[in-house]
């Protein structure tokens, strides 16, 4: 895998898609389905040849990621960038424990690669296919003494269709905080290089702007 700053930008800003999906979900009870499309489909992605090939291959399916990542780096202004960030940042977190826990990294593994004839049979966006996903966090990652604390509308968050997004995007997140370790990302480099990755991120998110346009 390169270990490229594009690369890691690349992997950074599907966390952040994830984390400000969640954000979205919690809040809203929606987010942009071809979003959501792409951080669901990362999960299955385990032989790319890329990193931008864990997320379709364009850079316009990661348009939000990249311009959350921007912003959110450069300012948190608003409420809803400082809960973005601390979900990233602790998406991070657990995905370094995680891949302490080799025994739970091959149980997440081999149970996304089951969940992958659910996905080919009725596409990324079912709710079967999310419930399994969800499932899959909940019995694995959600067991560690740190967790995610989602917050967002008490009556959003309690409808089971949410609650599973919410569940399956944070796996999503894990994901792409694997590949970002993997292409060299480190925590100590937020702060170090934070310049660095959001002028990169900046320019890819103007890429992915004009690719949607084109």
């Amino acid at each position: 895998m390169s270990r490229t700053l594009y690369d890691q930008t690349i992997a950074l800003a599907g966390v952040f898609q994830a984390a400000a999906q969640v954000q979205q979900v919690a809040h809203n009870g929606q987010c942009a389905e071809s979003s959501f499309e792409t951080s669901i489909r990362s999960l299955f992605a385990t032989d790319p040849e890329t990193t931008l090939d864990v997320y379709g291959g364009e850079l316009k399916d990661l348009r939000e990621g990249l311009t959350t990542l921007a912003n959110v780096l450069s300012q948190q202004s608003k409420q809803q960038d400082v809960q973005v960030l601390r979900y990233a940042l602790n998406l991070v977190h657990l995905e370094s424990k995680l891949n302490r826990s080799k025994d739970m990294m091959s149980i997440v593994g081999n149970r996304i690669d089951q969940a992958r004839h659910t996905a080919s049979h009725f596409g990324y966006l079912h709710s079967n296919l999310i419930a399994n996903l969800a499932s899959v966090y909940a019995d694995t990652i959600s067991t560690f003494r740190m967790r995610i604390q989602v917050t967002g509308e008490p009556t959003i968050l309690q409808q089971e269709e949410n609650a599973a997004r919410v569940r399956a995007l944070l796996l999503a997140g894990i994901r792409s905080a694997v590949l970002w370790r993997q292409s060299g990302g480190r925590r100590w480099q937020l702060i170090c290089n934070r310049r660095k990755v959001i002028a990169m991120a900046r320019d890819l998110a103007e890429k992915a702007n004009r690719a949607v346009y084109d």
